[in-house]
């Protein structure tokens, strides 16, 4: 504690002259504890000391023990060096006599072994030279054995001239197996019994041999065998494309003729296997030479039962020798079983069918096996699948032409006898001709599959897209068109779609049918990806087609909506005729309104049961994009409104309102109608407001507006005041004062009436410049002049229009910022 730390503590100690009585027992106390303290000191120093001198002496205890340990293990380790040394001085005799042991018996075992190669030698040599192939066969292996203990020895002269002479035995060997083998199948085996058994024992001859004399004396036997199938299919004769199945006859018959000619031959040597396999590479070349040659193209029906034949003889041989059938489950292509369609469908069915230009009678193809088997022999390592019929990959081409032009003619005639009606009780909406188009597709598509699944199905599943393309554009072509021509344009319908009710129906079982078309064409898409070869599969996409699909679902519900849009045109222009100026009461609703109800309801109940939901959405959507803006715009067409007339019109206008909000629930489809409903009440409040706007007093009518249509245009401004009837003067007088104030609107004009958007718009607010605008012109007039001029707009002033004006009104009031702020704030 430094000095100044000392004094503070002192002074805190004794603040005050009075504390200072208190030193005295404080100094006694600091005494007694200094005294303490020394005490410890002292003993603890005592302590150290003793402590100290009892470890020197423990340490100097440990350092002598470790030095005794040290060198008793010196001790011993120089014991046991000299124990080893005495004991290698005692075995170094016995070492002597167990090398000498070792070498002779090494010796005397490889002169017995030389004895016995000699002797084996030898009588190898008069087993081959008699043809005893069977003792030959087993003397070989014990020969082959003993020479692979001379290896080291190959240099010495013996041993070169045994391993000389051997070979020159293996050379006769394979020279009289050679010549054995030649007389087979030539029908010496029939004379003379013992040579099949001979030539079996040669067998055994050939397995102690190289592998490479099994390898030609096979190769050379399967050429003799198809030496005579070569001369006979290389002819004029039989070298023809629908000769092709005889090929297949011929090796079977061979096969089946020569079975015990056969059981010569080890398991393991795969011949017939082997036989297979140059046959097949034989014909594969005969065949691709005989397509290729040809100055026309083949016949569709010839080439159909060559590939099929050879399809079936593939099959045979991949499960003869261990595979299995390739074939694949082609499924459903639109998710329907075909429980009668079980038959098998031959090539001479497919070949007839051609030949009569597939007139009418559809054979329906045969079940096929699941999943491709490993077609591979064990340690063969081949596979047969495509190895003859992917010669015929390149000249399908006419097969694919003539599909595409039967598929087209069927569908043709679909169309043609399509009634565009749905059977009585069908719970799909869909068009009978879709479900027979992909029915003829899946139909093909199985023919083709059981007769290859390479580029050739990829070719066919290209003419599915251009026929379910086709079938989009007669979809599409199905659709009501607008009027055109002379009187069209002169009646001012150029354009308009006009529908029936049974136009309607046509529609909806378009979009139906469109949907399904697009949903099954993904799924036929999904299939042949499954079937075709994994290589190919990157290439089946069906999305072009789809989107076909979708333009004709879009552009028949825009149909449908331009459609009702026209039956509403009839309604609008009875509208524009009623002689709104002069009217003398207010009565019950229009005509033109009950006849928007009937249209309505004549057609929305059927739209609803028919469309599905999210399609029935987008057709409120597009429907309300059209009918809310046409209505507010029909307004401005009708001549000139009285006052009476404008709280008619808003009479009507309120019931129109309803009615078009009454549409979800006339369709029995409110689910997700809430954007429909949202649209439709701003557009209509629109129309209301612009009633309110023409029954206002003329010398609050700018207020009025500016209030109630802030997106408003000053031509549309000044329409509005033609419809009130005011002249040319009084309106300049009008427009005149409010170009002194300021602009009445900067906002662009609305949208057209016949414009069709996807998606609602939302309304801008109002900017500041026409804030301050409507600021200025009403912060004169309290509350309750505004609420008094509403009461003067006559009968119906407190309608739907003028409640949400004021609605907004007392919001506002609420509000810190907004332009309805403004009017409340002098």
């Amino acid at each position: 504690m430094d000095k100044s730390n000392a004094l503070d503590y002192i002074n805190q100690m004794f603040p005050t002259e009075a504390s200072l009585s208190g030193v005295e027992p404080l100094m006694q106390k600091i005494h007694n504890e200094i005294r303490r303290v020394d005490a410890g000191i002292l003993a603890a120093v005592r302590q150290q000391s003793n402590s100290g001198t009892k470890a020197k002496e423990d340490l100097a205890a440990a350092t002598g023990a470790v030095k005794e340990l040290m060198y008793k293990i010196h001790e011993i380790k120089t014991k046991a060096e000299q124990s080893e040394t005495m004991v290698q001085e005692i075995c170094r005799d016995i070492k002597k006599l167990d090398f000498a042991k070792k070498h002779i018996t090494t010796t005397i075992t490889a002169l017995h072994r030389l004895t016995m190669l000699v002797s084996a030698v030898e009588k190898l040599q008069v087993m081959a030279s008699k043809r005893q192939y069977k003792e030959a066969a087993a003397q070989l292996e014990a020969v082959n054995q003993l020479c692979s203990h001379f290896e080291a020895y190959r240099d010495i002269p013996k041993i070169t001239e045994l391993r000389e002479k051997l070979k020159n035995i293996k050379q006769i060997l394979k020279s009289h197996v050679s010549s054995d083998f030649s007389s087979l199948g030539t029908g010496k085996e029939t004379e003379e019994t013992n040579l099949l058994q001979q030539l079996s024992d040669a067998c055994l001859v050939v397995d102690a041999l190289e592998p490479s004399v099994r390898e030609d004396l096979v190769k050379n036997f399967c050429s003799r065998e198809l030496t005579s199938y070569r001369q006979i299919f290389e002819g004029a004769e039989l070298a023809k494309l629908d000769k092709t199945e005889r090929r297949y006859a011929w090796i079977k018959r061979r096969l089946r003729t020569n079975e015990e000619i056969w059981k010569i031959f080890p398991p393991s040597w795969h011949v017939e296997y082997l036989l297979c396999i140059q046959f097949c590479k034989l014909t594969r070349t005969q065949l691709d030479e005989i397509l290729s040659n040809m100055k026309e193209k083949p016949d569709v029906g010839n080439l159909l039962l060559a590939l099929q034949r050879t399809k079936e003889f593939e099959d045979e041989l991949a499960d003869k020798f261990g595979g299995g059938s390739p074939s694949k489950d082609i499924g459903s292509d639109n998710g329907e079983t075909d429980s009668g369609e079980n038959t098998t469908q031959t090539v001479l069915d497919i070949r007839k069918k051609y030949e009569k230009k597939l007139a009418s009678h559809d054979v329906s193809a045969n079940h096929e096996k699941d999943g491709q088997k490993d077609l591979s022999v064990p340690g063969a390592g081949f596979n047969f699948q495509g190895i003859i019929s992917s010669c015929f990959e390149p000249h399908m081409t006419v097969y694919i032409e003539l599909e595409e032009k039967t598929l087209m003619e069927h569908l043709e005639k679909l169309v043609q006898e399509e009634t565009w009606e749905i059977e009585e009780g069908s719970q799909t909406n869909i068009l009978s001709s879709s479900m027979q188009v992909f029915l003829i597709i899946r139909r093909s598509l199985k023919r083709c599959s059981a007769l290859t699944k390479s580029q050739t199905l990829l070719n066919l599943f290209k003419v599915f897209q251009r026929i379910l393309k086709s079938y989009a554009t007669k979809l599409f072509a199905r659709l009501p068109k607008g009027g055109t021509g002379i009187v069209a344009a002169a009646t001012g319908m150029d354009g308009q779609i006009k529908t029936s009710d049974k136009d309607e129906r046509v529609i909806c079982y378009i979009v139906n049918t469109a949907e399904y078309c697009h949903k099954t064409a993904g799924e036929l898409a999904e299939n042949v990806a499954k079937i075709i070869d994994s290589q190919l599969a990157d290439a089946v996409d069906m999305s072009e087609v789809q989107d076909e699909f979708s333009a004709v679902i879009t552009k028949a519900l825009v149909t449908l909506v331009h459609g009702l849009e026209s039956k509403f045109d009839i309604e609008m222009a009875a509208m524009t005729r009623v002689p709104w100026a002069t009217l003398e009461s207010v009565g019950d609703q229009s005509e033109y309104v009950n006849g928007i109800n009937l249209i309505l309801i004549s057609s929305i109940p059927a739209l609803g049961s028919l469309l599905s939901p999210i399609y029935f959405q987008f057709f409120l959507d597009k429907l309300a994009s059209c009918l809310g803006p046409h209505f507010y715009q029909n307004i401005f067409k009708c001549k000139q409104i009285s006052e009476t007339g404008a709280q008619q019109m808003l009479l009507d206008t309120q019931a129109v309102k309803t009615i078009l909000l009454d549409i979800p629930s006339l369709a029995r489809q409110t689910s997700g109608a809430a954007s429909y409903t949202k649209y439709i009440s701003r557009e209509m409040s629109k129309a209301e407001a612009l009633l309110k706007v023409i029954l206002s007093p003329v010398d609050s009518v700018a207020d009025t507006y500016r209030a109630l249509l802030p997106e408003g245009t000053p031509l549309e401004f000044q329409r509005i005041l033609d419809l009130k009837g005011l002249k040319k003067t009084d309106q300049q007088n009008i427009l005149d004062d409010i170009n002194k104030r300021g602009p009445v609107i900067t906002q662009p004009p609305p949208l057209a009436a016949t414009s069709i958007v996807p998606a609602v718009p939302s309304v801008p607010s109002p900017p500041a410049s026409i804030a301050s605008t409507t600021s200025g012109i009403i912060s004169a007039a309290s509350r309750e002049d505004v609420l008094t001029r509403a009461a003067a707009l006559g009968r119906g002033a407190a309608t739907t229009g003028f409640k949400r004006f004021l609605a907004l009104t007392e919001a506002a009031k609420d509000r810190k910022d907004g332009p309805f702020r403004k009017l409340f704030n002098p």
